[in-house]
Formats: C-alpha cells, sequence, structure tokens
C-alpha cells in the first residue's frame, strides 16, 4: 500500500548533471523532452551529484516517463523473445501498483568524466545479463569499479539499485519501501502537476 505524499514533480536541472532525454532523441512517440522528478529524489541526486570527485558527474537517460511511453517501451522490449522476464515494469495504471518511472521516484543514470558519459560493461537498456547490477562481481577491472562508484555515490543518498539494470536507481517507490522495509511514499505523478 502507498502512503502518498503530495511532492510536485520538478524538472532536473545541476551544473553536475547532464540531461541526455534518450527516448525523446530517439523519437519515441508519447517521450517527453523535459527530465522530471520528485523534488526529494530530485535533491537527492544533487547531493550525489556534489559529492562526486572533480571531474566525475552524472548524466541521466530518462526519469519520470507517461504511463504511454511505458507501454510503448514495455512492447518494444517483450516483442524480442531474448528480453529476460522482469526486466521492465509491465503497465499498469492502479495507482496502488504504478511502475516506478511513472511515480517520479525512479531515475535512470550513469556517471560522467569530463561531461562523457560512461557506459561500463554494457549501454543503457541493454537487456543482456551484463545489465544486471552485479554482473562484474566477478571481473576486476575499470567498468566494475565504475559501477560500484555509481552504486555507492548513490546508495549514501538513500537510492536503491534495480538488481536487473545498473543504471536505474528508485527512492521512494513500491521497491525502495519493500528493499528498505520502509513505506512507499509516491503513486503515479504528472508534470501537469509540477510545482
Amino acid at each position: 500500500m502507498i502512503d502518498p505524499v503530495d511532492e510536485p514533480l520538478v524538472a532536473v536541472r545541476h551544473r553536475r548533471i547532464r540531461i541526455l532525454a534518450n527516448y525523446w532523441h530517439a523519437g519515441w512517440r508519447h517521450a517527453v523532452a523535459e527530465t522530471w522528478l520528485r523534488r526529494t529524489v530530485a535533491r537527492r541526486l544533487y547531493q550525489v551529484a556534489d559529492a562526486l570527485e572533480p571531474r566525475w558527474g552524472l548524466a541521466v537517460f530518462d526519469a519520470w516517463r507517461p504511463l504511454e511511453l511505458q507501454a510503448e517501451l514495455y512492447e518494444a522490449a517483450y516483442a524480442d523473445p531474448r528480453t529476460p522476464a522482469g526486466f521492465m515494469a509491465p503497465v499498469s495504471d492502479d495507482p496502488a501498483e504504478p511502475p516506478p518511472h511513472l511515480t517520479g521516484g525512479a531515475v535512470d543514470l550513469t556517471l560522467t568524466v569530463d561531461g562523457i558519459p560512461l557506459a561500463p560493461g554494457c549501454g543503457f537498456d541493454d537487456t543482456t545479463t551484463r545489465a544486471r547490477a552485479a554482473a562484474l562481481e566477478d571481473e576486476a577491472g575499470v567498468d566494475r569499479a565504475v559501477r560500484r562508484y555509481l552504486y555507492w555515490s548513490m546508495r549514501r543518498e538513500g537510492f536503491i539499485v534495480f538488481a536487473g539494470e545498473w543504471w536505474h536507481f528508485e527512492l521512494g517507490t513500491r521497491r525502495w519501501a519493500a528493499i528498505t522495509g520502509r513505506p512507499a511514499r509516491y503513486g503515479p505523478a504528472s508534470p501537469a502537476s509540477a510545482g
């Protein structure tokens, strides 16, 4: 059960966060140009960026997304029989079971060095086993070090990682609640009600 919080979505803007808007630039029909998160989630993300070592930053692939885009992505992902079950949240308009991105509490991102986004071990939206958050734990090297740096930087601010995707982090969502033992904070959101 979601214990909803009346907290608006805000546009993500920070000097050390590059906005990539991957789905918008790729031409997905229901993608949005602006990058939105819940106010608290954005503030925590800004704290992550500010705590990174010099030359390092963040690059956001995707954050809040409308349910229509979730449906497009879900359909495209599962049109490929190689896509593993559980890779993408199902489309649900039930306010008690919103997809994480619809809540404004989920963000897909990577680290940057000198503004250049990194792809440690595989790229964004890779559906192979290399996308799993722990996939490189048995492989010493720079890719594992980058993933660990991202993971621990996000964990310090209370984010959890989705085990299936090294780039997907959540705060205040149902998954976050299940992992942390705290009540979920965010239900479905819309920029139309943004503050």
